[in-house]
């Protein structure tokens, strides 16, 4: 299987602000496994949506998968009251 590339959108940086650092951390290497596996174990696609979910601890990660140019879109990080709002 290919190695996906990564891409977020302009507002994950803004997202990662409001999370301790260690956390972003391990977010960070979360996000990097999902280039060698983008529908692992534990992933949920979203209903009425084109994207995908993953936990990393109490935080979510919402992403989007295009096959065509095997490419991952980082859309949202946040906690997971206020991931979906």
């Amino acid at each position: 299987m290919a190695k996906y590339r990564l891409g977020f959108k302009q507002s994950v940086t803004k997202d990662f602000r409001r999370i301790p650092d260690q956390d972003v951390h391990n977010i960070l290497k979360r996000i990097d496994a999902l280039t060698q596996d983008p529908r692992p174990v534990g992933c949920e696609k979203l209903s009425g949506q084109e994207r995908y979910r993953v936990r990393q601890g109490v935080y979510r990660i919402v992403y989007e998968i295009v096959d065509e140019i095997v490419t991952i879109i980082v859309v949202k990080v946040a906690h997971q009251r206020d991931v979906y709002k």
